[in-house]
């Protein structure tokens, strides 16, 4: 009997000084995942290598597809496009990119980059002016299409009518100090 209850007393002992932990468990973090394939993308943007920065690009917004950190993807993804000469492409992008966070003035204004690009700036402007106010942000667009145009009157005379409607909009701002660079000195 004295012998078990010392072979019981050891064991325990053994069991609570060996220092066994449960092993790590990798979970795998598609959000912290997508980061790094962004990342990898603008690297890969860097050194000019633009068909493999797409292909990051494009897993990044994969592995992450609906948050705001997807709007700067397809932003990437779009500026690369513009480097590649794919201007539709480009479009698509910065139309999604606004569509999932559109209160990024750099979104805007790559859209009216690849409107350029596509030589279809006086179609858009038509496009936009008939769709009207009814979402303000149009606004933007149709201030930024007025100036890439040549009517820098009317393009401030638009983006400053959205400023003055919109107050207290995150986008306000970069809107304001757009109009700063570009109203004339006199």
């Amino acid at each position: 009997m004295k012998k078990t209850f010392i072979l019981i007393c050891l064991l325990a002992t053994a069991i609570a000084a060996s220092g066994y932990t449960r092993p790590d468990v990798y979970q795998i973090d598609a959000q912290k995942n997508s980061v790094i394939h962004n990342n990898l993308g603008l690297k890969d943007v860097s050194e000019e290598n633009y068909y493999a920065a797409v292909q990051e690009f494009y897993t990044a917004i994969a592995l992450n597809p609906k948050t705001q950190a997807t709007a700067v993807y397809y932003n990437n993804l779009g500026e690369t496009y513009i480097k590649m000469g794919y201007f539709k492409n480009a479009q698509n992008c910065f139309e999604k990119s606004i569509k999932q966070y559109n209160l990024n003035f750099l979104y805007y204004q790559n859209l009216v980059k690849s409107f350029k690009a596509q030589k279809i700036i006086p179609a858009q402007i038509k496009i936009y002016q008939a769709k009207g106010e009814k979402n303000s942000l149009n606004m933007i667009i149709l201030g930024l299409l007025y100036v890439e145009n040549g009517d820098l009157r009317g393009g401030i005379i638009k983006l400053d009518e959205f400023c003055m409607r919109e107050p207290d909009l995150l986008i306000t701002s970069a809107v304001q100090n757009y109009l700063k660079e570009i109203v004339p000195k006199d």
